[in-house]
């Protein structure tokens, strides 16, 4: 009879096949949870010019407001009491024009398109793109902007309606544009470029460098009112931001409050899954060690007897680890596969409800999978090898 044989005759099949199926399940939630939480909490990153979890809002207007009863302006003490709201991370003004702007394009490729327009900025901290890009100083050639996705229809309706092919957003990242400054008896005009497109901000987005530089050379000397705000929340508390916001009268774009609120509603229940799925391959990896445990106990005498006839105890350890690294090898086999199927079902209910989230095994299941075998054998080797250790 071999070692492995002599060891192996006296195990539990019962407790053995049950910590199987729970390590399975366990594992398979496990992975799943880590998997969306991550993959929701990127849904909208890339599509949308704003930072995570940062809204833009404004008064709501009601019947006094439009008979100058109220107005919607915010004043600097307002902005810094919303600051200090507990779920706030930060909160700034948006700052708009006070001079004259006009737009066109200025390039060969598509026919000359001219509107005035009304432009914004906001701290490059609320925005979700390359800082290195996001710059502008007197006498640069070409203006960084950001252009509203609605802007970009305007201007193809003008195509389409002069018959001329349309642009993409790839396209007009490309195309050369020109601002016109005008005030205080001056007009200048720059070169700029889009640099990226805004769903949720109906304005052109410039650097605040160039804000600055066209009021002092082209501003009027009228009070600028602040109308709009930045406003980033905390990480999991979009409820509180949402309740402030009825509150207090304000209100922001529902697109941006469905996808908040979409975001948090999800994450919520896959960290309640995760902290299942953890209890859960805990509880199996207990079993496991117990089942070890008790494996070594019922071969007692064959232990012994092994170790009279010379055998070194690493040996009979690693005998046993072997064995349960082989076990745990195949469940994390079959979670990782039968994650891969259940994912598929879970991202067609996603897709199925206009939820187009990265259908990509992220790394971080991947990462969790091989932590979690080496976390299993690691504590196998340490349960067997005090076990055989102290008794024997």
């Amino acid at each position: 009879m071999t070692i492995k044989k002599l060891l192996f005759k006296n195990r539990e099949q019962g407790q053995f096949f049950v910590a199987i199926i729970g390590a399975i399940v366990g594992t398979v939630f496990l992975i799943s949870s880590i998997h969306y939480l991550i993959r929701i909490n990127e849904f909208g990153t890339g599509e949308e010019i704003l930072g995570p979890n940062t809204l833009v809002i404004q008064k709501k207007v009601t019947n006094s407001s439009s008979l100058n009863l109220s107005d919607t302006h915010f004043d600097l003490n307002e902005i810094e009491r919303i600051k200090k709201e507990s779920f706030v991370l930060d909160a700034q003004a948006i700052v708009s024009n006070n001079f004259d702007v006009s737009f066109e394009t200025s390039d060969s490729l598509v026919p000359r398109f001219r509107s005035d327009v009304f432009i914004q900025t906001v701290d490059k901290k609320f925005l979700d793109i390359d800082s290195a890009i996001w710059i502008w100083k007197e006498g640069q050639k070409t203006l960084p902007i950001v252009m509203p996705r609605d802007f970009l229809v305007m201007l193809n309706t003008f195509m389409s309606a002069s018959g001329i092919p349309q642009v993409s957003e790839d396209l007009a990242r490309k195309l050369n544009f020109k601002f016109t400054l005008q005030g205080n008896n001056k007009k200048d005009w720059f070169d700029a470029r889009i640099v990226g497109f805004s769903n949720e901000i109906p304005s052109l987005l410039v650097p605040e460098s160039f804000m600055n530089y066209g009021k002092e050379k082209y501003g009027d000397s009228t009070k600028q009112l602040i109308t709009q705000i930045m406003l980033t929340g905390k990480e999991g508390e979009f409820g509180k931001m949402e309740a402030f916001l009825e509150k207090r009268g304000l209100e922001s774009r529902k697109s941006q409050v469905i996808i908040g609120k979409l975001k948090s509603t999800i994450s919520i229940l896959f960290v309640v899954v995760l902290s299942i799925s953890v209890v859960t391959v805990f509880s199996a990896g207990l079993i496991f060690i117990q089942y070890l445990q008790l494996l070594i106990a019922n071969n007692k005498y064959e232990v012994k007897t092994l170790l009279r006839l010379g055998h070194h105890p690493k040996t009979i350890i690693f005998k046993f680890v072997r064995h349960i690294t082989y076990v745990f090898g195949a469940i994390m086999a079959f979670a990782f596969l039968f994650f891969i199927l259940l994912k598929y079902f879970i991202d067609q209910v996603f897709h199925s409800g206009g939820i187009y989230i990265e259908t990509s095994i992220s790394y971080a299941s991947i990462f969790i999978t091989i932590c979690s075998f080496i976390l299993f054998v690691s504590l196998s080797y340490y349960s067997a090898k005090s076990k055989i250790i102290k008794e024997f």
